[in-house]
């Protein structure tokens, strides 16, 4: 068993210190493990091979081989470590022995807490279990479930579901996870804040043959521990190593601002950046900041639990491909994205607590790339987030400043400690 202790649940895992903890697993002398080393089919590995993957992130190289060898794995991993694969490749595998024959009774299913995850992993998975003769499908709220139980009906083998939908689908008689042989449950701390736990449990429960479970979280305590205590079988535990924490990993600019000109503010930091991802309380504020920003002639898209499902995965997808330089988004529809390329985040509505501030800020400074994060301060928000500073480690001034200033243009080269 390979253990890394990580000290917080506050960290970025940036691609260096992945490279660097697969060069650990590898005996130290630099090797990257290649997955076919890791003992994947070939199949797999062509499928890999022809987007390019050759050699493993750590989490990957941590987890692949216990888990083609049917053991219970716990994965402590950061979205945007390569979980998916971590996780994908086992299942893909392990189910071309074990296809389904009837329709509606796959033997490989993956619970997420979000149909954005759902769709991203679908997409992650797709061209492997093509690959490998698989049929896979994603059911999720929000979608046609008439569209979905079609699919279901001719047949599938694995299945990647929320837990709600999931439930309507059994309930329905169109879904059942009798046969159900290999389970992950991806993402379960999310799962557990989103008060997902019941569902969970109703579905673990209703397993009826022995199988495996995969489950990956960002953190092992509370609700996840009661998990797999409960519910897994002598798992084996991966956990990759890091020094950097986040609020370490980039730069962090804290600008009161006046009602008035906040709007003003923002607009000007988007113009500057590639990618700005920017994060609001409410959904109506969401909507409203995007109006607001189209009238200083900055594009912006929207995401929030209200809109159409179809609208979502298009502006996540024109964001996702540089068409669209500026997403807003509500706490609760960010949750689970895998979005890479962010430089700059601005909290245009202050995070409820510090936790909130590293999780909306955990959005940049990925792979190794610098990130600036940009908290929008009024005047009566100054002592919440110098509350928010403490508890994370911080000590930066509050520099009060206007949508005229010429350090908007360059706000990571602006030190508001030299200011």
């Amino acid at each position: 068993m390979t253990t890394i202790a990580d000290p917080s649940d506050r960290v970025v895992e940036q691609a260096d210190l992945l490279l660097a903890a697969a060069d650990e697993l590898s005996g130290g002398d630099g090797e990257q493990r290649s997955f076919a080393s890791l003992g994947v089919d070939p199949a797999l590995v062509k499928a890999l091979g022809e987007q390019g993957i050759i050699n493993a992130f750590a989490i990957q190289a941590m987890t692949v081989a216990d888990a083609l060898a049917g053991r219970d794995v716990c994965g402590k991993a950061k979205t945007g470590s390569g979980k998916t694969l971590a996780f994908g490749i086992p299942l893909l595998q392990r189910t071309m022995a074990a296809r389904s024959t009837e329709p509606g009774r796959p033997r490989a299913l993956v619970l997420v807490p979000t149909r954005e995850l759902a769709v991203q992993v679908s997409e992650v998975l797709e061209p492997l279990a093509e690959e490998a003769g698989l049929r896979i499908v994603a059911v999720y709220g929000g979608a046609d479930i008439e569209r979905q139980i079609k699919k279901l009906r001719r047949g599938v083998d694995v299945v990647i579901a929320t837990p709600g939908r999931l439930i309507d689908l059994g309930d329905r008689g169109e879904l059942s996870v009798a046969d159900i042989e290999t389970l992950v449950l991806d993402e379960a701390d999310r799962m557990a804040d989103m008060g997902f736990m019941p569902q969970v449990e109703w579905v673990l429960r209703r397993l009826e043959r022995q199988h495996q479970t995969l489950l990956f979280s960002a953190t092992l305590d509370g609700a996840v521990d009661r998990l797999v205590s409960r519910y897994l079988t002598d798992p084996v535990l991966h956990e990759v190593a890091s020094q950097n924490t986040t609020v370490e990993a980039m730069e962090h600019r804290f600008l009161e601002v006046h009602q008035m000109d906040r709007v003003k503010v923002c607009a000007a930091i988007c113009r500057n950046a590639e990618k700005a991802l920017v994060f609001v309380r409410t959904k109506h504020g969401a909507d409203r900041l995007v109006e607001q920003l189209g009238k200083e002639q900055v594009r912006a898209g929207a995401i929030h639990g209200d809109l159409r499902q179809a609208n979502r995965e298009r502006t996540l997808k024109d964001f996702g491909e540089g068409k669209l330089h500026v997403l807003v988004a509500t706490d609760v529809a960010a949750r689970g994205l895998d979005i890479d390329s962010v430089d700059v985040v601005i909290h245009f509505d202050p995070p409820e607590d510090h936790k909130a501030y590293l999780h909306r800020s955990g959005r940049t400074a990925r792979a190794g790339e610098a990130g600036l994060v940009v908290t929008l301060v009024q005047w009566n928000q100054v002592l919440e987030i110098e509350r928010i500073q403490t508890r994370i480690g911080l000590r930066l001034p509050i520099v009060e400043i206007f949508s005229n200033d010429p350090r908007l243009a360059n706000l990571a080269e602006w030190h508001p400690t030299k200011a």
